[in-house]
This record gives C-alpha cells, structure tokens and sequence, in this order.
C-alpha cells in the first residue's frame, strides 16, 4: 500500500462524498463523557455523517443504562468497559475481538478508524487487520509524556514501543500539529498525516462576554481575570499557573484567577490559592461564555497533542500565555494574539506574565487579533480533509 504524506495542515478541499463510505470508529470516550477526544471527535463524526457516509461508533458502555443509538446514517455498539485508574469518570474498553469480527464480517465496513489506543483500540485492530479491512488512527493523547507526573517514568519507553507498533499496523495515522508529526517520526512512527482540530466558531465567541458572570468572580472592568481551563492534574502543570498568578498580582491592583475543570488536584489547588474561583466541569455553551468573559488564558501544559483550550480561546477573542508547544506552535502568534516562550522555561513564563500584568493595554490589543488567526478552522472543513484521506486509504487498499 502506498504510503500517504502531506505538510500541509489544511489541504486542499476534496469533492462532495461520492461514494458514501461504511464507517467504522472505535473510541474508549464518548459524550456525555467532558474530554478534549469525546468533544472533538463527536464533532468529526457528526461532519462526516452530514457528508453522506455511515458511522457504526464502537465505544465503552458508559453505564448500567446506557443504551446505544440507532439512527438513519448512524448505530452505536456498546462493549464491555471499566473505569481507568486515576480517572475514574472515564471508561476503558475492554478486549472484544471476537465480537468485532462477528459484526464485521455480518456487515463489512469499508474503513475502521482507531480513536484510543486501549484494549478495545487493540482488539479493533487486531480484528481489522483479520478481515483485511483498511484502518487509521489517531494519535490524541501523550500517555508516554503522562507516565512521568504519575511516578512510572520507567514505563516511557514500553509505552512508546506499544503505540509506536500499534499506529504503524493502521495505514495512517492522524495527528494535529507538525510539531507532533515532527516527534513522532523522529521515534519510528510511519505515515503520520496532520489534521488540525476544529473549532465551533459560532459557540466560541467573543459577543458571549458577560458582565454578570465577571460580577460573581468578584471582577469590574479594570480587573484582569486570568483563565485556566482543562483537567486539574499533575501532568498540566498547573503549579507554573500558580506562580504565574502570585507574579501578576504583583503588578496589578485587581487580578483574578478562574479555573474550569476538575481532577484530583482541585483540593490541594484550592487550599494553597482560596481566593482562586474553581468552577468545575461546565458544558459546552457556558465554557464559551466563560472563555469570552476573561481576559487572558494562561496555558502552562507541555504534554498536549493539541490542546483544544488554545483554539477555544483564540476563537473568543482570549489572547493565551502558552509554552511553544502542541496547537500554540501553530496558532498563537508571538505578541500578536498571545504570547509564546520556550517549553518548560518556567521563568519566561513568569517574565512574560508580569510584563503583561504591567501593560494590560497589550492583553486587551491581543484580544481584538485573537480570533482571526483560527477563522479557518471549522469542523466542515476538517471533515472534508478526513473524508479525503479515507477516500485515499480505502482506495489503496483495494488497489
């Protein structure tokens, strides 16, 4: 099969969905489940069922009652699951290989795309490359980077050695940045394509801004209202964020500091900063007003794929304080709509946080340019690269 490469981030646009491809995705997370993957990938899945193609969704029971979907265009099988360690909220699927095989060699689809690397990922594949059936993946979080916040730092490189075998058996496997691109082919990984994420323009926006919702965390006009939003766990490190808040404080009469998000790490974040506002997990439509009623978003995680909070803010009209990581690299541009400095050079972030706090005029001129930069990033458009590429695997593959 013929390897498929691009540099690009946005190729070119692809024909209207002809013919309509049976669609096959597995994923270990699924709304109403509140993660940068269900969100994003829900959001794919729904592009491509508007472009005509049929989506069998292979994914975790969630609970006791769940039950699956049957629609015109899409159906749900559930498998078996259970709660990951240390994220409880979440589920793990577990092995199905046989079922899989039962099911899809009743009804043969054309293409099985691979979301999450877990155990049901691994039985997909396995299952896929039994019937002969093409497969992509993608590669959406950095387990290999996590393992060294959580204390097994040893098991970096049998967790790369794992991933790198598993995406090198699919034809293609989808990533969001050059960056990512750039690593994982460094470490052996095969015929990665990048695939910008989505953003919903119209839901992040800056017309959501709310006086009201400023007025609970304590916040006038002249207040400076620092955002961080995403999982509250060691592998965000969010003790730079901290930091970053105490040294803006500093040369600024009235900052405040908002946290949407939860995790194991909200108790100790609240005892050692109780005046910080900590908003828990919020949907959708109110993490866009809360995004459109701050003023900055700091981002201090340097273990993203992506980094979904980047594009959302940006599309807000929120500059972002980030490390030049994940999707910041590509789409914050330096002292136009944020600020970048170099991955885990702590003190440059605090630097550029107090010269900010010193000079609120450039948050407020970095905000009017924010938005701009991501315009182009809607998910019908990505679904249309999507639909390209599985048009090409398939094609390959039946050559």
């Amino acid at each position: 099969m013929t390897p498929l490469h691009s540099d690009q981030i946005l190729v070119e646009e692809y024909p209207a969905s002809s013919p309509s491809l049976r669609l096959s995705v597995v994923t270990e997370t699924w709304p109403p489940e509140i993660n940068g993957v269900s969100l994003t990938l829900s959001r794919l899945v729904r592009g491509l069922c508007a472009r005509n193609h049929q989506v069998q969704l292979i994914r975790p029971r969630q609970t006791r009652v769940d039950q699956a979907v049957c629609l015109t265009g899409f159906e749900e099988m559930l498998m078996r699951g259970m709660p990951i360690p240390r994220y409880p909220e979440l589920k793990l699927g577990l092995p199905g290989k046989r079922a899989l095989v039962l099911a899809w060699t009743r009804r043969r689809p054309d293409l099985v795309h691979i979301a999450t690397e877990g155990p049901l990922g691994w039985s997909a594949l396995q299952a896929a490359r039994h019937l002969r059936l093409p497969v992509t993946s993608d590669f959406r979080t950095n387990f290999h980077a996590y393992s060294h916040h959580y204390g097994v730092g040893w098991l970096r490189k049998p967790i790369v050695a794992y991933l790198r075998k598993f995406h090198n058996l699919t034809q293609l496997t989808m990533v969001p940045t050059q960056a990512l691109r750039a690593e994982l082919r460094e470490i052996g990984f095969e015929n990665v394509q990048v695939v910008a994420r989505g953003v919903d323009t119209q839901l992040f926006n800056p017309e959501r801004r709310s006086n009201a919702l400023r007025a609970s965390w304590g916040a006038s006009g002249r207040s400076l209202v620092l955002l961080v939003v995403g999982r509250l766990a060691a592998e965000k490190n969010l003790d730079t964020a901290l930091r970053a808040f105490e040294t803006m404080s500093t040369r600024h009469a009235d900052v405040k500091l908002v946290f949407v998000g939860d995790g194991p790490l909200r108790e100790s974040l609240r005892q050692r900063c109780p005046q910080a506002v900590f908003a828990g997990m919020r949907p959708q439509d109110e993490l866009a007003t809360f995004y459109a009623s701050a003023d900055v978003v700091l981002f201090p995680s340097v273990t993203e794929t992506f980094g979904n909070v980047t594009v959302e803010a940006l599309a807000s009209g929120l500059p972002v304080l980030a490390f030049n990581t994940a999707a910041a690299a590509d789409w914050v541009q330096h002292d136009g709509n944020g600020w970048l400095v170099a991955p885990n050079d702590e003190a440059a972030f605090l630097s550029a946080a107090a010269h900010l706090a010193a000079q609120p005029a450039r948050i407020a001129q970095a905000g009017s340019r924010a938005r701009a930069q991501v315009a182009q990033l809607d998910w019908q458009q990505i679904a249309r690269q999507v639909e390209g590429l599985f048009l090409r695997v398939a094609a390959n593959v039946t050559r």
